[in-house]
């Protein structure tokens, strides 16, 4: 797979709003579950992700915080993206990622009671569309 820059994979990546997040349990299954990005589609390596303490993914990242992305896009493009997950509980940050469609979800805003947000920093990321394929590797 020919290497390429992280800002050519970010470029195919620039509408694409929904990831399924794997994560691994403590009995090492792996889970996925769809999440949003919350439209925050300018990539630069790190992706963004709210939830709650309560949530398998909480407990699962704080465990094994090896993650998985991937992503499915028009045109046949499908992304995806080896990382590292953080928690982060500061409010300061979720009001960066915060935008109102998170409302229908909780009903506090950026002020709901356990929200966590879930950064992604990517080490490795690939892409495949139709013959077109590369990767990127932090570092």
């Amino acid at each position: 797979m020919p290497s390429v820059s992280l800002e050519s994979i970010a470029q195919k990546m620039r509408h694409l709003d929904i990831a399924l997040l794997t994560t691994i349990d403590a009995a090492g299954n792996l889970n996925a579950r769809p999440m949003s990005n919350n439209a925050d589609v300018e990539y630069d390596g790190n992706s963004y992700y709210f939830t709650t303490e309560q949530t398998g993914l909480v407990s699962e990242v704080t465990h094994h915080p090896q993650v998985g992305l991937g992503f499915e896009g028009d045109d046949g493009l499908y992304v995806h993206v080896a990382g590292t997950a953080e928690l982060i509980r500061d409010k300061a940050e979720f009001k960066k990622h915060w935008v109102p469609d998170l409302d229908a979800w909780f009903q506090e805003g950026s002020d709901t009671p356990g929200l966590v947000l879930v950064k992604v920093v990517a080490e490795s990321a690939r892409y495949w569309q139709g013959e077109d394929n590369g990767e990127w590797r932090a570092g």
